[in-house]
């Protein structure tokens, strides 16, 4: 029996965990497919306060478990499988074994879209990332590919190009998806071009990236583009299967919740699965301490639940 079960180590879910932990509440944390979530795939973050000269994403990752650590917290390595929010204490499965807790905090995070193409696994992280405010200062004087062509790939395309020399917006379909907007800036900005009716069959790069293999969808045919980065702006999935039917849930999967509470009492969301917007560490980091100050504030007035 825990007083919070946190699910999920991103930003989100370690920072509750430490300001459980250190209201000295038994804490458990299931991390997950790994400690730090999407913030473990970057190279480099140079936007967290307080790490001037930047700080790489694993090390910031493990510096957020290591303070949680220090105030108690316990982690678990691995996945939930199932949870059971039914009755009290909510219950919440992990390899086989069965946890209880007064508490929960959901950060399961989202898992970003994929090409499933050769290269894009072995490069995340060394070229191939998924947010332009999180990396876009990397690629200064450089040429980035964008994949997509909705909102939100128009929208990093453009921050993107106040930094990189080139853009080049790669799009599966004869038009784009975007508002005329954001399209109109982009179609504007002598930086960005838009290649359409074509798709990336490969990443190719030793260390880093280097090219991308490009498919003409018209012609089929395929050649080498030289580039220093590939976003894949193509959409997230909220990870959130296992809390069908226990949670209330939009048509997306998102859990809807009234800023940190969802509809079941003494249970959280925070990180990714509330922010659709700005998807930055220190908004994770800001909206985990609220789900576990609330977590805390629901425990002392539920001492017998």
């Amino acid at each position: 029996m825990y007083d919070v079960i946190v699910l999920g180590a991103g930003p989100a879910g370690l920072t509750a965990a430490l300001y459980a932990a250190r209201a000295k509440l038994g804490t458990l944390v299931v991390t997950g497919s790994m400690v730090g979530g999407q913030i473990a795939f970057t190279y480099q973050v140079d936007n967290y306060p307080g790490f001037p000269d930047g700080i790489t994403g694993p090390e910031l990752s493990d510096r957020f478990k290591a303070h949680a650590v220090r105030f108690g917290a316990e982690f678990l390595d691995g996945d939930s499988t199932g949870v059971d929010f039914s009755s009290k204490p909510y219950r919440v499965s992990v390899g086989g074994k069965v946890f209880e807790g007064r508490s929960v905090i959901v950060a399961t995070g989202m898992t970003h879209r994929r090409l499933d193409v050769p290269g894009e696994d072995r490069l995340m992280g060394r070229g191939v990332f998924v947010c332009a405010t999180c990396d876009a200062v990397l690629y200064e004087d450089k040429k980035v590919i964008v994949v997509g062509g909705g909102d939100s790939a128009i929208q990093e395309a453009i921050d993107l190009a106040r930094f990189a020399s080139e853009v080049t917006i790669v799009h599966r379909r004869g038009e784009a998806r975007a508002c005329r907007c954001l399209l109109d800036i982009a179609e504007s900005d002598p930086k960005i071009r838009f290649l359409y009716n074509t798709e990336v069959t490969e990443i190719l790069g030793d260390k880093r990236v280097k090219q991308v293999s490009l498919r003409d969808l018209k012609t089929g045919a395929i050649r080498l583009v030289d580039t220093d980065g590939v976003l894949l702006a193509i959409g997230w999935d909220p990870n959130t299967s296992i809390f069908r039917g226990q949670l209330d849930m939009d048509g997306d999967g998102y859990i809807k919740a009234e800023g940190v509470k969802t509809s079941k009492p003494g249970i959280y969301v925070a990180g990714d699965l509330m922010d659709k917007r700005y998807r930055q560490v220190v908004t994770s980091c800001g909206n985990g301490c609220a789900a576990a100050l609330e977590a805390i504030c629901w425990i002392e007035g539920h001492h017998g639940e």
